[in-house]
């Protein structure tokens, strides 16, 4: 079987004139000229003093652009699952880590 190569950094793809026009029915300029006292926060949980002691600052490492050969199956159900398939490759391989560095 022949392995597929993976890049993990790809660079962003043009996209043409509409791609990013879908319509919504969000009224944004009466959004805009809301005061933030009209804002109704009712449903968000105010942030304690507990919630700070126990928050946690989580930088992500860095990317790098590395090759690596995977088997041309599991390339292929990764881009007929998602889209984004690097990233999603990336985060299973994070967790895979995680698991087995404990």
């Amino acid at each position: 079987m022949m392995p597929f190569v993976l890049f993990l950094l790809e660079r962003q793809r043009n996209m043409s004139g509409n791609a990013m026009s879908k319509h919504t029915r969000t009224d944004w300029e009466r959004l805009a000229q809301q005061t933030d006292e009209e804002i109704d926060t009712s449903d968000i949980s105010p942030l304690t003093e507990a919630f700070f002691a126990r928050a946690k600052l989580l930088i992500p490492p860095a990317m790098i652009g590395r090759i690596i050969e995977l088997d041309a199956d599991i390339m292929q159900w990764f881009k007929n699952h998602d889209k984004d398939y690097p990233r999603s490759i990336n985060r299973i391989l994070r967790l895979y880590m995680e698991t087995h560095n404990k």
